[in-house]
């Protein structure tokens, strides 16, 4: 398969204000040395606690955030050596769906004009050819094309989850970035939603990085998946691999508490994590999840383990396996 999207080291620190002239006041690692690959027409999942790094991997990929360091292969093209106008033009192959679909879209804008903008900022000038566009990818994301009148205030969440995907993909791009796109929703509604997403990449051939909490759900729509922690990414594999045969204890304790849905299987042995997140401002030296590990060893506290491959496509970053 063709690699798509190559992440190298990538590293986003935030500088964090403090004193009289706003400065020294140390750094937030939201990201730190995170490497992956995504197979072109595949989904990886990204997973973890909340406030772990998630979103801000997704931002920088598509160049939302800077980067501190490290390199973002798309397409063989490093992202990072673009001029402006370069990477306009690169822009129409990636997408983004957000969180919240409410306060993603413009309550003072029509859908049409909402869902159009993207064309407008990508030169298609003749009003027609838009309105065609935008009329066919209403269809596409199973939406009434008579609506495109309406402003978002008059559809329902799903509704408005689904202008919010025919925004992204209005360009007709290759990668999309899913951020915990269906959270927000009624499970009834999320199904839906999932179904509309896999449809569309089966479709389209798009490449998708989801970024979720929800394990259930990323087991659903992912090909591989990796594991975040403190902005550290602890365990890659892919999904037969990981949900197999889990091994870094973090993702074990994650797996631990996922319902099974099947009430004459043996329920797991639930693994509860004691302790607090550590700060992305000051992690814990060495393995970053020693703090909260129950099998914990002398030099996890000392040196942070690299992520290793431990066999073909399983990759895991801990002592354990070193």
């Amino acid at each position: 398969m063709t690699t798509l999207v190559d992440v190298q080291h990538l590293k986003k620190y935030f500088p964090v204000k403090a004193g009289l002239f706003r400065t020294g006041g140390g750094w937030i690692k939201a990201v730190d040395d995170v490497s992956f690959q995504i197979e072109k027409g595949t989904t990886m999942g990204l997973v973890g606690e909340s406030g772990c790094g998630k979103t801000t991997t997704g931002k920088t990929l598509l160049l939302l955030q800077r980067p501190t360091a490290g390199k973002i292969l798309f397409d063989g093209q490093d992202l990072l050596q673009l001029n402006k106008k370069q990477l306009r033009l690169l822009r129409r192959r990636h997408g983004i769906v957000y969180q919240d679909p409410h306060s993603s879209l413009n309550p003072r804008m029509t859908v049409a004009n909402i869902v159009s903008r993207p064309l407008v900022i990508q030169g298609v000038k003749e009003a027609d050819e838009r309105v065609k566009q935008v009329a066919a990818m209403f269809e596409k994301v199973g939406l009434n094309p008579e609506h495109l009148g309406r402003y978002p205030h008059e559809f329902s969440g799903g509704q408005k989850q689904r202008i919010a995907i025919a925004r992204a993909l209005i360009t007709n791009p290759d990668f999309v970035v899913l951020d915990e796109p269906t959270s927000a929703l009624d499970v009834s509604v999320q199904a839906q939603i999932l179904k509309l997403l896999q449809a569309l990449q089966e479709e389209l051939n798009l490449t998708y990085l989801f970024i979720s909490h929800d394990i259930s759900v990323i087991r659903y729509m992912s090909d591989t998946v990796a594991v975040m922690y403190v902005g550290k990414l602890v365990e890659r594999a892919s999904k037969k691999q990981l949900f197999g045969y889990p091994l870094h204890p973090y993702t074990q304790a994650l797996l631990s508490v996922v319902p099974i849905p099947d009430p004459k299987l043996k329920t797991r042995e639930r693994k509860i994590l004691s302790g607090d997140v550590p700060s992305p401002k000051n992690p814990p030296p060495g393995c970053r999840f020693h703090p909260r590990c129950e099998r914990v060893l002398p030099e996890c506290k000392v040196h942070e383990p690299p992520l290793i491959q431990v066999e073909e496509g399983h990759y895991v970053a801990c002592h354990l396996y070193s």
